[in-house]
C-alpha cells in the first residue's frame, strides 16, 4: 500500500535473480486461491501496484512495461491487484485499468480513498477526507480511471479523525446497493472502529503492513480478523525491499527515498536488523527459495485468510513473488523458523513519525 505519503512510490528492490531463482520459475505453478471475509476469493498472493508510477528513486518505470508485468502476472495466475487513487495521484489507477482491460471480469480490483485530493486538479490538501459526499466523488473518479462499473474491494486508506466510521461505512454500503463497489476495507485502522465499521457493514479484509521486520499485527489486529471473520492483507510484506536482501549495511538511501527516514534503515540500527536476512538466507537454502519467497511464506503461513501484496517493477520480482506460494513449512519447519525468528529483536521504528501517528487512529464516536 505498500502511497505517495504513506509508504514512498517505489519498486520492490530485488536483488539480481541467481541460477536458483530462475530454475524455481521456469516450472513454477499457478499460485492457489485464498478467501477474503466471506465470499472474496482472490489468488493467494497479490500484486501491489503502487509503485508503477514512480519507483523508491524517484524514476519513471516505462508504462508499457508495467501494462506487461500486469499482464504477465494474470497470466501467471495472480487475480488480486492492489492500487488507490494517492499514488500518483491518481496514475496507477490510469495504469492498472489500462492493464487489465482485456480480463478485467476475471480478476479482483482493489483501490483505496481517503486522502484530501482534490477531485478536479489532483492537487494534495491539507489531511484526510472521509466525507460523504466526497467519498462517492473519488468513487465516480476511480471507475473511469481504472475503466471498469465496480471496485471489486474498496478501502479507507486511513481512518479520518473527523468523520465517523458508521457515516463511512454507511456510505460503502450504499456504493455496494448500487452495484459500485462489492466489498469494504479499511487500512491500517484502529481495533474499535473495525468493530463499529463491521456493525454497520461487513468488512471483508484490513490492510495494514506486516511483516518478518514489523509483527504489530500480531498483537490485536490478527485474533481481531479471526474473531470477525475478515481478511488481513500484507502491505510491504517484503520490508520495503530489505527482506529481499537487497539491503546491507553499507546501504544508504536517495534523496526523496522514505526509507531513509526510517529508523528501522538507520546507520545504528541497520547492521542488527540484518539478522533477519541471515535467517532468510538460511532458510531459504534450505527449502530452496529465495529469501523474498521464505518472507511471504512464513506470512502465509500464519494463518488462511492472509494475502500479502508484494509490488514490484520488475517482472523477474513479480515472478519470484508468486512462487512463494508453493514454498510450505511443516508443523516443525514453522515452529522452529519462528522460533529462531523470535529471537531477532528488530530495532527502530517502521515509519517516520509523521505517517505512523496515522495508523491505529479510532474514529470519532457519531453523535
Amino acid at each position: 500500500m505498500a502511497g505517495s505519503i504513506l509508504l514512498p512510490p517505489g519498486a520492490s528492490a530485488q536483488p539480481a535473480n541467481t541460477a536458483l531463482e530462475n530454475s524455481n520459475k521456469s516450472k513454477q505453478p499457478a499460485p492457489g486461491k485464498r478467501t477474503l471475509g466471506k465470499t472474496l476469493e482472490v489468488s493467494s498472493v497479490g500484486l501491489g501496484v503502487q509503485n508503477m508510477s514512480r519507483t523508491y528513486q524517484t524514476t519513471i518505470p516505462l508504462r508499457a512495461e508495467m501494462h506487461n508485468i500486469i499482464r504477465t502476472a494474470f497470466d501467471k495466475g495472480i487475480t488480486f491487484f492492489d492500487a488507490a487513487e494517492a499514488y500518483g495521484p491518481w496514475e496507477v489507477e490510469h495504469i492498472l485499468g489500462e492493464g487489465i482491460k482485456p480480463f478485467r471480469d476475471k480478476v479482483k480490483v482493489a483501490t483505496k480513498f481517503g486522502w484530501n485530493i482534490d477531485q478536479q486538479t489532483g492537487k494534495w490538501l491539507a489531511g484526510l477526507n472521509s466525507q460523504p459526499e466526497h467519498i462517492k466523488k473519488v468513487v465516480e473518479n476511480m471507475l473511469k480511471r481504472l475503466q471498469t462499473d465496480r471496485i471489486d474491494l474498496l478501502y479507507q486508506h486511513r481512518v479520518d479523525p473527523n468523520v465517523p466510521i458508521e457515516d463511512v461505512a454507511g456510505t460503502i454500503k450504499d456504493l455496494i446497493k448500487e452495484g459500485k463497489v462489492l466489498h469494504y476495507g479499511l487500512c491500517e485502522p484502529g481495533p474499535q472502529t473495525v468493530r463499529r465499521a463491521h456493525a454497520t457493514h461487513p468488512v471483508t479484509a484490513i490492510q495494514n503492513e506486516y511483516s518478518l521486520i514489523w509483527r504489530g499485527p500480531e498483537e490485536a489486529i490478527i485474533p481481531l480478523c479471526e474473531e470477525l471473520g475478515i481478511g488481513l492483507v500484507p502491505w510491504s510484506p517484503l520490508g520495503v525491499g530489505f527482506l529481499t536482501g537487497a539491503i546491507d549495511a553499507g546501504t544508504r538511501f536517495a534523496p526523496g527515498d522514505i526509507r531513509g527516514n526510517e529508523s528501522r534503515f538507520s546507520p545504528e540500527n541497520l547492521a542488527g536488523n540484518l539478522a533477519l536476512v541471515d535467517l532468510l538466507r538460511k532458510w531459504g537454502a534450505q527449502k530452496h527459495a529465495t529469501p523474498a519467497q521464505i518472507s511471504l511464506a512464513w506470512l502465509q503461513a500464519q494463518k488462511p485468510w492472509i494475502v500479502p501484496i508484494p509490488g514490484t517493477t520488475q517482472t523477474a520480482h513479480m515472478l519470484e513473488n508468486s512462487g512463494a506460494d508453493h514454498v510450505k513449512f511443516t508443523d516443525e519447519e514453522l515452529a522452529a523458523f519462528t522460533g529462531e525468528l523470535n529471537k531477532i529483536q528488530v530495532k527502530g521504528e517502521r515509519l517516520p513519525a509523521g505517517v505512523l501517528a496515522l495508523s491505529g487512529v479510532e474514529a470519532p464516536i457519531k453523535k
